[in-house]
């Protein structure tokens, strides 16, 4: 499918799709909508009440059709973007080759989310079926959509739709690498998916194994990788643009677990399956090193993964072990489960002692004690540094991705406070346990003035149109794009 600009006067689309907002000129609008189809106000004003994600089919005597789409009363972004995705994934079979939407009421600001929302309608989750017999013509190398500006948008759409184009299509490749289940995506397999986009995109990619891992003593992660037999890898991506103007060198780290058991601490049966969602902070570190590759950002970027598996066999860490790290610290382990704060404090010592990144943001898919505080609605976010939370949380609102600013105080150290080590990897308690995670980390930040940790464990996979079990969203990608774009 192809995406092009145009003016309501240069196309006539074979389905037209009209975006309405919910406003108190709902009437005065529906009259305009009722001249330009030929369907009397009244019927319209009886049948479409504009709400959030709400469709009307109107269908005209020469076949042509025209969706209204309801946005309820104030969208944001992100309202934008599911409206738009669900309403062409469900409608993708029904949809002609040709295919228009309506934006000459709407400022250029609206065009990343329509787009992100299109492309993401496109998206087919049955990765590995064998029989897949509906095709979409619109969808099709075939198909176009017209997006349909006045002429004082004209100026900034062009780029915009670009944008949103390289956005979309990394954030599609994430949701892959995250839905593919552990058979056929481990670590090894992911260092090798980097490696490929780096060669595809102008960035470079080093893929640590095992035996430099042990010669460097990156010991968290071998120590969590102990229980498998696919070898562990630290995956480093590193995006610098050209020539001069280079705004900030930022560090991102993000945890690569492929496929979580729990270790010897194993998780309940029940909804293990989902575990191959563990990686979503990698997926979010590898997709926004990607993302600004191809906008050529003007910022040094370095995306550290370390990628493991976490299983269980005779040679898994066990609780109440000590383990080392790449800093020399001793972790106490008391619950394996507690296993991706264990591999980020090897990420974290490798970035800031071989990269010494003015900005560092670690994400990860760490504890369920942020989804018992926030829901599935915001990732948490714990910083020290105000300048830094006030432009990511203004980030997270622009995109919709948002974060929620949590406690990072002191009080809250007695709680990794080991015995027997320089300190253990989960304090035992029922309750702050997204915060004592987080502090943990910052002990392998080595104090660094601009640290910011985000708990992305109810927004990376979620219950959406694609499927009846919940699947990966590509959480974060577009929230550090925006970030760094306006550094």
């Amino acid at each position: 499918m192809h995406i092009q600009i145009a003016s309501a006067q240069s196309v006539t689309p074979d389905a037209l799709i009209i975006p309405v907002v919910q406003t108190d000129a709902l009437a005065e609008t529906l009259v305009a909508i009722g001249e330009k189809t030929g369907v009397p106000p009244s019927v319209l004003n009886t049948d479409f009440k504009a709400e959030a994600r709400e469709v009307l089919p109107l269908y005209h005597p020469d076949g042509r059709k025209t969706y209204l789409l309801g946005l309820g009363k104030t969208p944001g972004s992100m309202d934008w973007l599911r409206a738009f995705r669900e309403l062409f994934f469900k409608q993708k079979g029904k949809l002609p080759q040709q295919v228009g939407i309506d934006l000459t009421s709407f400022g250029a600001d609206v065009l990343e989310s329509v787009v992100l929302g299109v492309r993401g309608g496109g998206y087919d989750l049955r990765l590995y079926q064998t029989e897949k017999t509906d095709t979409s013509a619109f969808f099709s190398d075939e198909g176009q959509l017209s997006l349909l500006v006045g002429d004082l948008q004209q100026h900034d759409a062009q780029e915009l739709v670009t944008r949103a184009e390289a956005l979309a299509a990394t954030q599609l490749d994430m949701m892959t690498l995250m839905n593919a289940p552990s058979n056929y995506m481990n670590p090894e397999l992911l260092g090798e998916w980097a490696m490929a986009s780096g060669e595809q995109h102008g960035y470079s990619v080093t893929v640590l194994h095992q035996d430099e891992l042990e010669q460097q003593g990156l010991d968290a992660l071998l120590s969590v990788n102990k229980g498998s037999d696919l070898p562990p890898v630290l995956i480093v991506a590193e995006y610098k643009p050209a020539g001069k103007g280079i705004v900030k060198t930022v560090g991102l780290v993000g945890k690569g677990v492929t496929f979580d058991t729990g270790g010897i601490s194993i998780k309940p049966s029940a909804n293990m399956h989902l575990m191959k969602s563990d990686m979503g902070g990698a997926a979010a570190v590898l997709g926004t090193v990607e993302a600004a590759a191809k906008l050529k950002l003007p910022v040094h970027l370095i995306g550290i993964v370390p990628a493991t598996e976490n299983m269980v066999d005779g040679s898994a860490t066990k609780p109440g072990d000590v383990i080392g790290s790449y800093l020399g610290k001793t972790i106490e382990v008391i619950d394996t489960d507690a296993e991706g704060r264990i591999i980020l404090a090897d990420g974290l010592g490798y970035m800031v002692r071989n990269y010494q990144p003015e900005i560092l943001i670690d994400l990860a898919t760490l504890t369920g004690s942020v989804i018992a505080a926030l829901g599935y609605h915001a990732a948490g976010l714990f910083t020290q540094d105000d300048e830094l939370a006030t432009k990511l949380i203004q980030a997270g609102d622009r995109t919709g991705e948002r974060l929620w600013r949590m406690p990072l105080w002191d009080v809250y150290k007695e709680d990794i406070k080991s015995d027997v080590a320089d300190l253990k990897n989960f304090s035992g308690k029922p309750i702050a346990g997204s915060i004592s995670a987080a502090k943990f980390l910052e002990v392998f930040t080595e104090n660094h003035p601009k640290w910011a940790h985000l708990d992305i464990a109810g927004m990376a996979f979620a219950d959406t149109e694609y499927g009846s079990q919940k699947n990966a969203t590509a959480y974060g990608v577009r929230l550090l794009i925006d970030f760094l774009r306006n550094l």
